[in-house]
């Protein structure tokens, strides 16, 4: 009799091993079919992962059902005991409670609010975009130059309401090269406005509404004051004689009766059309005593929109590599 229960018993064991290793396998073919089905969603010749199609290529709302990370999940040794402190005297005194905040009292008044800083008053980078030693304060509505920083070397300020310039905008500002103050309002600049900028190189001072032009200092080599209200009286006296470095002069759409002579020996480019020139001497742009001389850098000279006739002043081109541009 326990020879036969004892055979009993290892027949069962031997089916029970059997059946479970086909069942085993068959869930591994099963989970292997499901890799493939996944695999054939995908378009392998044409994966172009971006962050528009990424989520048409990958299904991420049945992730977790795809994969189990049960394997993968770390365990927790439960009844692990916190590291005891180096210092026993951190530790709190059971003894003792912790102080209790005391409650502020409410007030009914809301936080104070700075003074609102002036416009005009703000550094020029903070109403401004400054790059590197560039600052740009083009349509900032501003009307004043705002206090630029010492350090300067160019600045736009164009398409501002600006209506004047005192001598105290640009004061210290020695490595200022480029000033550009297009379209504005300006009817007004100091005397020395310009004069002590010992670097100042382009002042440009289009469409503006100046009757008069403010001294220039000797490093000056592009003046462009085309589009205002500047007349002959609004000149001083030989104006332009001791500027040795200026070569680009242009004053059309004004209000000027002459050419405003003499010209420097370095000057390339006269732009003086749209005035009222009626007439010119001969000694404007040559020395009528010296037939020799030759200007070869005044290759630019325009005279048209001007009530003069240029054929009737046929000496005073002689030293000139082209003729002006206006009416002969």
């Amino acid at each position: 009799r326990m020879w036969t229960l004892a055979w009993l018993g290892i027949a069962s064991l031997c089916l029970g091993a059997a059946w479970a290793v086909p069942a085993k396998e068959k869930r591994k073919v099963e989970k292997l079919k499901a890799d493939l089905a996944l695999y054939e969603n995908l378009d392998l010749d044409n994966y172009d992962l971006t962050l528009d199609n990424y989520g048409e290529i990958l299904d991420l709302s049945n992730y977790e059902e795809l994969y189990d990370y049960g394997d993968l999940a770390p365990k927790i040794e439960v009844g692990t005991l916190a590291p005891r402190p180096k210092d026993p005297a951190a530790l709190p005194d059971p003894g003792t409670t912790a102080d209790t905040p005391k409650r502020q009292p409410l007030t009914t008044s809301g936080p104070k609010r700075p003074a609102p800083i002036p416009m005009q008053g703000l550094p020029s980078c903070l109403l401004c975009l400054c790059i590197g030693t560039s600052v740009y304060c083009d349509d900032a509505d501003l009307e004043h130059i705002p206090l630029l920083p010492p350090e300067t070397t160019y600045l736009y300020a164009r398409f501002n309401r600006i209506g004047s310039i005192r001598a105290s905008d640009f004061m210290g500002l020695e490595k200022l090269k480029r000033i550009d103050l297009t379209s504005n309002s300006i009817s007004w600049a100091d005397a020395d406005a310009f004069r002590r900028l010992p670097s100042l190189q382009e002042l440009i001072l289009p469409e503006n509404r100046l009757t008069a032009l403010p001294e220039l200092p000797h490093s000056i080599i592009r003046l462009d004051a085309r589009l205002n209200r500047i007349p002959s009286t609004g000149l001083r006296p030989e104006a332009f004689r001791d500027l040795k470095q200026l070569q680009f002069l242009h004053l059309s759409d004004n209000q000027l009766d002459y050419i405003p002579a003499p010209l420097p020996e370095s000057l390339r480019s006269l732009h003086l059309q749209n005035n009222n020139i009626q007439t010119m001497h001969e000694d404007t742009f040559c020395d009528s005593h010296d037939h020799s001389q030759i200007r070869r850098a005044l290759e630019d000279i325009r005279l048209d929109g001007n009530p003069i006739n240029l054929g009737l002043f046929p000496n005073a081109y002689f030293c000139l590599p082209r003729l002006p541009t206006g009416r002969f």
